[in-house]
């Protein structure tokens, strides 16, 4: 039988999931995060669309992807095929990395928007892996309270919402509270 097409129109915006098939890990050394975002770099150039958010945990993946011209079924292809094509070769691996088909919800709303964001800055903390989700190492949220430079997000968009010149501080403050 075959799948149900996502829907897309350009300009389209998802919250991304991608889990770990059995729930195995996807990364298991610091350089297979790396590499990870290094193929959303090199698919962001050459298909073109806008990364509000992300958070690479263990065993499964969250993104936050807005669509100019591409589907999100031609990005979410060619991440996924780059990524399971790396980690099979490095680990000698055959099949699926993946557990089925990525997830993907489409965002309705601004308030959604600001309520993924924040879920997804906040994912390491309620796993208990960090007490506070600028001590993780792979996620967003320390491009968005200016931490470290953003060469690979776009944060305008969600941090427009926050109508003031502190919006880090004030995003900061907002992502702490669902906490």
């Amino acid at each position: 039988m075959a799948r149900r097409p996502r829907i897309w129109y350009k300009g389209a915006s998802y919250h991304i999931t991608c889990r770990g098939n059995h729930q195995n890990n996807i990364f298991n050394e610091r350089s297979d995060y790396k590499v990870y975002l290094r193929i959303i770099e090199k698919v962001k150039e050459q298909l073109d669309f806008d990364l509000w958010a992300y958070c690479l945990m263990t065993n499964h993946v969250h993104l936050l992807i807005k669509t100019k011209e591409s589907s999100i079924s031609d990005i979410m292809k060619k991440i996924n095929m780059l990524y399971v094509n790396y980690f099979n070769r490095k680990y000698n691996k055959v099949g699926h990395l993946f557990q089925g088909r990525y997830g993907a919800k489409l965002i309705s709303d601004y308030t959604y928007l600001l309520e993924l964001s924040r879920y997804i800055h906040l994912n390491p903390v309620r796993a208990k892996i960090v007490k506070r989700p600028e001590d993780y190492e792979w996620s967003s949220y320390n491009m968005y309270i200016g931490l470290i430079g953003e060469e690979l997000i776009d944060s305008k968009d969600i941090l427009d919402r926050f109508v003031d010149d502190k919006a880090r501080s004030i995003y900061k403050e907002f992502v702490e509270k669902g906490d």
